[in-house]
């Protein structure tokens, strides 16, 4: 038996091959896990299909986290599909890119509150969705990123953001534990991903990650998703309401 034998995942984010929820989805399928992935709109749709494919997705289903209709559809399909769910992954972040390249001071409020919908009022509302999907305990994992602890530069209202992410982590956590469900969060190093590309001057981070991490290397999406593999696995059953690093102990350093 793999670690995930049995259990049904849902993988929200996955933008493309290349995106940290792709390798996260190929790591729990590797791991014997049933999948459900979203994508955000038919023009998404063709970059999201290979992996899908790849990872045999019995779900594959639209998603706009803004929608709450398309929610509700998507979790009457996993509940006339599977009747339960064993985990989700929330892997989903957007600022306006107005706000996203400016000073946090000159942030908008449309923008703040566009960027903390998406990032971070998606994860509750999924939550409360998943919830009755796991009578018998189960995993929500995030993913967050250093710049929620420590000011980064470029990184900008992202940081705040994170922080909220980080912070609802834990409530989250505290209120579901009574019914097993585990809460918790990712923070990988940087990665070149789509999203990732939309920071200003994001080769002069991972150079200076590259640089200052103890092992002198950046992670890869692969190693992110063999770590997500133990968190939502039954041997991480002990853990829930933390953020676990996976960026070359690049978070040690001063």
């Amino acid at each position: 038996m793999t670690a995930l034998d049995g259990k049904k995942g849902l993988v929200v984010g996955v933008a493309n091959e290349a995106s940290i929820a792709a390798g996260c989805a190929r790591a729990f399928r590797d791991a014997g896990a049933e999948l459900a992935l979203t994508y955000l709109n038919d023009r998404a749709k063709p970059h999201v299909l290979p992996v899908a494919e790849a990872v045999g997705a019995e779900i594959l289903a639209p998603l706009d986290v803004q929608d709450d209709s398309a929610m509700e559809t998507l979790f009457q399909r996993i509940r006339q599909t599977w009747g339960k769910l064993d985990f989700v992954l929330h892997s989903i972040a957007y600022c306006p890119r107005d706000d996203l390249h400016g000073r946090v001071t000159d942030c908008s409020r449309e923008g703040f509150t566009t960027a903390m919908d998406i990032s971070v009022h998606s994860l509750i509302r999924l939550a409360r969705h998943a919830e009755p999907l796991m009578p018998e305990g189960g995993s929500l994992l995030t993913v967050s990123y250093y710049g929620a602890e420590k000011v980064v530069d470029h990184y900008n209202i992202m940081g705040p953001v994170k922080a909220a992410l980080e912070a609802t982590t834990r409530y989250l956590a505290a209120e579901l534990g009574g019914a097993g469900i585990r809460v918790n969060a990712l923070s990988p190093g940087p990665i070149r991903t789509r999203a990732a590309s939309g920071i200003e001057h994001f080769d002069e981070l991972i150079d200076e990650a590259r640089e200052r991490a103890p092992a002198h290397r950046l992670v890869t999406i692969e190693e992110v998703g063999d770590f997500a593999v133990h968190m939502v696995c039954d041997g991480a059953r002990g853990v829930t309401g933390n953020v676990a690093y996976v960026d070359a102990g690049y978070h040690v350093m001063a």
